[in-house]
Order: structure tokens, then sequence, then C-alpha cells
């Protein structure tokens, strides 16, 4: 929010990767991407500014708000993947596109009903063990077709997986909290 960085519009139409000074890529250092953002949030905070008045101030919320954003996104693996895939020209489209690969779907059927069979926690424990894996699996999956292979349409078809997975740990997740309730 210097004077003698860009105008704050130009600042707002920068990509996320741009916004925090870091290769857009999947692989990213989460403290570097923890430092810049309370950097970026110091310089934009509000309070800065307010000697400058209510418009000043105004703007200062909205670049935080801006910063917030880029953060959640960025430090969010399966959310950073979707973006990568979206600047890249290959968007997730996940609302009206939900085909998947059919080894995929038989694993999936396979854990809801190792889930709905469940009696215990500990079961339910070793469920969510096994989708745990295979969701950091899926994420090495999607680094290396995005930053080594640069297949952006095989990425989209991870990601949506791991939206599918990871729903599936929260789904597990509600299903041991009703069992301890019990």
């Amino acid at each position: 929010m210097n004077e003698s960085a860009q105008p704050l519009s130009a600042q707002l139409a920068v990509s996320d990767f741009e916004l925090f000074g870091v290769s857009a890529q999947f692989a990213q250092d989460r403290d570097q991407l923890d430092a810049r953002w309370k950097d970026l949030q110091r310089e934009a905070h509000p309070d800065k500014f307010a000697s400058q008045g209510t418009a000043a101030q105004r703007v200062a919320m909205q670049w935080s708000v801006r910063i917030n954003e880029a953060y959640q996104r960025l430090k969010d693996p399966m959310r950073r993947a979707a973006y990568l895939c979206e600047l890249g020209g290959a968007p997730i489209q996940a609302e009206n596109n939900t085909a998947m690969p059919a080894a995929f779907l038989m694993q999936h059927m396979e854990w809801r009903e190792a889930m709905d069979d469940a009696t215990d926690p500990d079961a339910l424990e070793a469920l969510m063990d096994e989708v745990q894996q295979a969701q950091k699996n899926a994420l090495l999956q999607c680094a290396q077709l995005i930053d080594t292979a640069h297949d952006l349409p095989a990425a989209v078809q991870q990601v949506r997986g791991l939206m599918f997975i990871e729903k599936f740990l929260h789904d597990i997740e509600t299903r041991i909290d009703q069992l301890d309730a019990s």
C-alpha cells in the first residue's frame, strides 16, 4: 500500500501468487506464505490509514479482505490446485461436471459401505486413516500433474477427486461424533 507501489486497482487485479510474491506452482512453502501474509496484513491494516480519512480506511479494508482471500486459497493445497487449474484455463466446474473414473467411484462406494457398517469409533478411525492416505496420494499426484507434467486437464480430475475425499472425511468425522454421543 505504499506510494511507490502500483495503484491499488492494479494490485487487486494480480493473481494470488503475484500478490504474495511466490511462483505460480502447486508446491509452496507454508512458512513463507504465513510470513508474507503477516507482512501484507501489516502493510494494509486500516489503522495505518486513520489519519487519511474514511475513504482510505475503506480501501485498506478492501485490500485486507483481498489479502485474506488470497491467503486462504494459497495455504490450502486443494484450493491452490483448483486455482492453478483455473488460472491455466482448465476450470474445475465441480457443480456441472461430477464425472469420475469408475475405479475412483468403486473405491468411494467401498469406503461409504465401510463407514455405514462401522459400529465403533476405532473402525471409523482406521477408515479415516486409509482415506487420509488416499488424500495425501492425490495431493502428491496433483503436484506432479501441475508442476512437472503441466497436465491441467488431468489435474482437474484429481482436484474433483480431492473434493469427494474431503467431503467424505467430513462425513466420517460426523459419524464418529454420532457414535461418541450415543
